[in-house]
């Protein structure tokens, strides 16, 4: 196998609502070569976030829906997701509904790195976090 592939939001994009067949068959094939191990794949947190805005905004999808999606692109074998694990938590955290994908990301990113302090005016998202203080 060859180095890795480098994957942009369009391409998911294109495959999740197949708005564009030849996009579509495109990000397809590659997914499938992926699953095949012929290819490996990665892409990062942004990518991530920015496919849940697209999905939320544009396309109006669900909470729910945004994490049954994000979690199969989590689920694809051979392709790496930078901070995976910081991602998996973020997205159960916003499909609770209490919060964007973003501010739950950062609340995944605060714990994993261990701050116990935060400087934010986005006191309704922040102020109950176990361990963590604001410090305004």
């Amino acid at each position: 196998m060859d180095e890795p592939i480098f994957v942009d939001t369009n391409v998911f994009l294109r495959f999740l609502v197949r708005d564009v067949e030849p996009f579509y068959q495109k990000a397809k094939e590659l997914f499938e070569k992926a699953e095949e191990r012929e290819v490996k794949l990665e892409t990062n947190e942004l990518v991530i976030a920015e496919i849940v805005w697209v999905l939320e905004s544009y396309y109006d999808f669900s909470k729910a829906e945004i994490k049954k999606v994000i979690d199969s692109i989590l689920d694809t074998k051979n392709l790496k997701v930078a901070n995976q694990t910081r991602i998996k938590e973020a997205v159960g955290v916003y499909a609770s509904g209490r919060m964007d994908f973003i501010d739950a990301y950062n609340i995944s990113y605060i714990k994993a790195k261990g701050f116990k302090k935060v400087a934010t005016f986005d006191i309704k998202h922040f102020k109950n976090l176990e361990g963590i203080t604001s410090i305004w």
